[in-house]
């Protein structure tokens, strides 16, 4: 095990049995929702992991230490600490841990903690990706270059609805990672079940993704997304949400908003526009994904042995 890194004594123990893990990020408990929808979100999907089968181990730096897997004081206190807890992607590891600082792990990050310790599933809500108007910002998530090269399946309700998904899907292609569709042949648009963009490939088994899994990584390839809808009951309707995205993306591009505050901006900004309901339908797909990558954990390591 790597020398920067402590794992919880469960997840430690599991890994060691060959148990599944299910690795889970903590930027959604500091920056995705608010308090205290977020620390009752995080310990829910911890909870949801578990009653499926495998052991969750959230992932953050806590005073220079890479952690995967924290304490309920520890995840309540990111959870209280909100906006004011730094946040980490990949390029801010190393200075986290160098000043003995702690952060809040996005995808990429979270991603990369998950591979050093070995953890092969991670469930999230919804990837980064390219973001619209990239053409001028050339705004595009470290999420889709880690997945490019980190071997880890990240299970999400597609990239967020905020983003460019066209160019997000073009992106993914460009870098070789496979998009599987889960149950459907469409890209997921997190809040809404279709986003009308095709995918290459479907999936309808969990043995078809384990079997994906392992190829995958015996040719010593990264990442794989495998795209899960938001379940029909809590899909929001298309064009409330793309009004709502279309004016929360107004208000970031008023205050002259860009980079890492610009996601937690436009998540709170859409949640307050439709009333709490895009709140309600995040917290849905997230547990959702959760479960799906419970289930795929305690496959892939039945198969694997």
């Amino acid at each position: 095990m790597h020398t920067l890194l402590d794992l919880a004594p469960e997840v430690a123990d599991a890994l060691a049995r060959g148990a599944p893990v299910v690795a889970l990020e903590s930027t959604l408990v500091a920056h995705g929702m608010p308090w205290p929808h977020n620390l009752e979100t995080a310990l829910a999907l911890e909870a949801d992991v578990r009653a499926h089968g495998a052991v969750p181990a959230t992932v953050a730096v806590v005073e220079g230490r890479l952690l995967a897997g924290l304490g309920a004081t520890q995840l309540e206190s990111l959870a209280r600490g909100g906006a004011a807890v730094a946040k980490a992607s990949r390029r801010d590891l190393a200075l986290l841990v160098a000043r003995g600082e702690s952060g809040a792990t996005t995808v990429a990050a979270t991603m990369f903690v998950a591979a050093l310790a070995g953890i092969r599933v991670f469930a999230t809500g919804g990837i980064g990706g390219v973001h619209r108007g990239a053409d001028k910002s050339f705004d595009i998530s470290a999420d889709l270059l880690e997945l490019a090269r980190t071997p880890v399946a990240v299970v999400c309700a597609g990239a967020k609805s905020i983003l460019d998904l066209a160019l997000t899907l073009e992106v993914l292609e460009t870098h070789g990672v496979p998009v599987l569709g889960w149950r459907t042949a469409t890209l997921p648009a997190f809040y809404v079940r279709d986003s009308g963009l095709a995918l290459d490939r479907r999936v309808d088994t969990l043995e078809e993704v384990a079997a994906v899994m392992h190829a995958q990584w015996a040719l010593g390839l990264g990442g794989i997304v495998l795209a899960n809808p938001i379940a029909a009951e809590h899909e929001l309707p298309r064009a409330r949400i793309d009004a709502a995205i279309e004016q929360a993306l107004a208000d970031a591009a008023a205050r002259g908003l860009a980079g890492k505050a610009t996601t937690p901006f436009l998540l709170e900004r859409v949640a307050s526009l439709t009333g709490g309901d895009s709140l309600a339908a995040n917290i849905a797909l997230v547990r959702g994904n959760a479960v799906l990558a419970a289930r795929l954990a305690a496959l892939y390591v039945t198969l694997k042995r």
